[in-house]
């Protein structure tokens, strides 16, 4: 089997979301990106309208990624949000248009809580398949060097610290692969990290694998809801941490 390429990104913000199954009005994060986030990441650098679904729905089809979690010593932070919001009431988006909103008015304040990562870096080793259509992966690295639009990661407060593409040249026959080579060159000591990949992806037993799960990060595009779930797997990598 031939060595496959893959881009690396670098999710690094004082603040990051990975949204989760919300319940009422708790939104909880995960610890890893979803398959449908990162395809909405990827969509808003290309510059794709939200109403460009087949696009969408074609990229989350051929994405194939892992992530480890390089940093997060400081936990959650949990935002308690409390607004009125008005029938009239408008707002500025990364459009530079004010957007408004629709129906009747509050009696009473829209109150939600939101969770967030503090100051965070997750590492993310992808990849396409088919690697021929398009968008190929120069197409996606040249648009995370010049994006688009504005980049936010899971929510809009979110705005990364660091440039997002941060390796387009790995070569590796795996997803888990991906992950332990992508740093190769660094100084720093190697040590075991939290990671998740697809199955088939790298290990799926052994000391480096610690469950096999169902995971609900599909999204149908179409419709904007929950497209399903996808097996992954959650362990381990041995690699050496990116300097700050």
């Amino acid at each position: 089997m031939p060595e496959k390429r893959w881009l690396v990104l670098r999710l690094q913000a004082p603040l990051l979301a990975f949204g989760g199954v919300a319940i009422d009005h708790v939104g909880i994060t995960r610890d890893f990106p979803a398959l449908s986030m990162l395809t909405g990441l990827l969509a808003n650098v290309l510059g794709w309208e939200r109403t460009e679904w087949q696009k969408h729905q074609a990229l989350q089809d051929r994405l194939i990624f892992a992530a480890r979690l390089d940093r997060d010593e400081t936990g959650l932070l949990t935002d308690t949000q409390n607004a009125r919001l008005e029938k009239n009431d408008k707002g500025w988006t990364t459009w530079g248009k004010l957007e408004g909103r629709d129906g009747a008015s509050y009696g009473a304040p829209h109150r939600r809580r939101r969770e967030y990562h503090m100051d965070a870096c997750i590492l993310v080793a992808l990849r396409l398949e088919p690697d021929a259509a398009t968008p190929d992966l120069d197409t996606l690295a040249a648009a995370l060097d010049r994006p688009a639009r504005p980049i936010f990661i899971g929510r809009k407060p979110c705005l990364p610290s660091t440039p997002l593409l941060w390796r387009a040249d790995v070569k590796a026959f795996d997803a888990h692969a991906a992950l332990t080579l992508a740093t190769a060159d660094s100084k720093s000591p190697a040590k075991a990290m939290r990671a998740i990949w697809p199955l088939g992806e790298g290990p799926e037993e052994g000391d480096k694998v610690t469950r096999i799960l169902d995971l609900p990060d599909l999204r149908n595009w179409r419709t904007g809801l929950h497209g399903g779930t996808r097996k992954v797997v959650e362990g381990t990598v041995s690699a050496r941490e990116i300097s700050a």
